[in-house]
């Protein structure tokens, strides 16, 4: 989990999981006057070009899932995947296969080794990451099937959503087009990424980041001297119900606050929401969303995005600190969801980070509901002071 722990429970069934990540942080053009809250339609995400399968990310995963279809073939390697896949939530690959007896298990332990390297880069992670591949079970109905010994397709998580298809690989390499809405009747494993580990590598960057280009300052200046500071907190949370076909895995939630900060120039906050697991569900985390020592003015803006696995973090701070940094404060605030959203190349829009929710205009005395702009979520905030040490 890389640093945190989350509130994943394995009971619940992974197709009642949320697949959304939230990125909470604000734009607009900063010729644009201050806009009232009620007045701000929330943007559509743009038409995308690219798909998840050309991704950088994705054509990894693409060519090891077919490596791994292929390495079913040693009877004693499948009997050991079979194992883990049913004993646990997920199976991390390159662990599992530096265990392993079968004649060929050094040879793709190193070709994992080499596959999580280059999506580490992919995604704009450092190299010391670690690895990210991880397998899983694509359906709990598909538990029988597995047991009794009928041999398992492979299939990656990040196809493209739009297609509703998905391609699955056999051990002899055949590849076959799946029904990306409705389970099959044979068993699956699902590629995927370690969302929970890449997204704590990705906050990491995108802190360091926007410390780096200005629109950040390190964390030590929240509670200088030992002083408390005046927050927001969200009591309760809820996402609204998706339909992410059968293949996709957990996508882990996360925030970018955004307003004017105490030197004026725009600052960007980035905050993890790891408890989001399951759409539907009202969440009461009690989590600080925004410090405003922070913060100029008593206004903030928020937005929902997820990532999917293709994300790669750095070219991700790079987009919005350049549209950011052109923006200059005019004496009051200025709404500044867009400008997150239209920093944002289009291709990123298909399996990146997908545009879920925003909050507009979020002021620091707050209290009560707030319903997201786009109609996808809502959040009962509270002012909070936080005391110091």
């Amino acid at each position: 989990m890389s640093g945190r722990q989350t509130s994943r429970n394995p009971r619940i069934p992974r197709d009642k999981r949320v697949r959304r990540t939230v990125l909470a942080g604000a734009a607009l053009l900063a010729t644009c006057a201050t806009i009232a809250p009620a007045a701000v339609a929330a943007p559509s995400p743009p038409p995308s070009s690219g798909t998840a399968g050309t991704s950088a990310v994705g054509r990894i995963e693409d060519s090891t899932a077919r490596t791994l279809a292929a390495s079913l073939g040693d009877a004693t390697w499948r009997g050991q995947l079979r194992k883990a896949v049913l004993g646990g939530e997920e199976v991390d690959l390159q662990a599992l296969s530096g265990r392993t007896a079968a004649p060929n298990g050094k040879r793709l332990t190193s070709s994992l080794a080499d596959a999580d390297r280059k999506i580490a880069a992919a995604k704009g992670l450092g190299a010391d990451t670690g690895s990210l591949l991880r397998l899983r079970l694509g359906d709990s109905s598909m538990r029988d099937d597995l047991e009794a010994g009928t041999a398992p397709l492979i299939a990656v998580a990040s196809n493209d959503d739009r297609t509703g298809k998905v391609t699955a690989y056999d051990s002899q390499g055949v590849a076959h087009t799946l029904d990306a809405r409705k389970a099959p009747d044979r068993p699956v494993y699902v590629l995927d990424i370690d969302e929970s580990k890449a997204l704590a590598a990705g906050m990491r960057v995108l802190r360091a980041e926007f410390t780096a280009r200005g629109l950040a300052t390190p964390h030590a200046d929240t509670s200088a001297a030992g002083e408390g500071f005046a927050a927001t907190r969200i009591t309760d949370v809820e996402l609204s119900d998706d339909e992410e076909p059968w293949v996709k895995g957990d996508a882990e939630i996360y925030t970018l606050v955004t307003g004017f900060g105490q030197d004026g120039k725009v600052r960007v906050d980035p905050v993890e929401m790891p408890y989001l697991d399951e759409d539907g569900k009202v969440y009461h985390p009690n989590q600080i969303l925004v410090n405003w020592s922070n913060y100029k003015y008593d206004l903030a803006d928020a937005v929902m995005m997820e990532e999917d696995g293709s994300t790669n973090y750095r070219d991700l701070a790079k987009a919005i600190a350049g549209v950011l940094l052109t923006i200059t404060d005019q004496g009051s605030y200025i709404p500044l969801v867009n400008a997150v959203l239209d920093a944002i190349p289009d291709d990123w829009w298909t399996d990146d980070p997908d545009y879920v929710e925003s909050w507009y205009t979020l002021a620091k005395d707050a209290a009560g509901r707030r319903d997201g702009a786009r109609g996808n979520g809502w959040m009962t905030l509270e002012p909070y002071q936080v005391q110091g040490a």
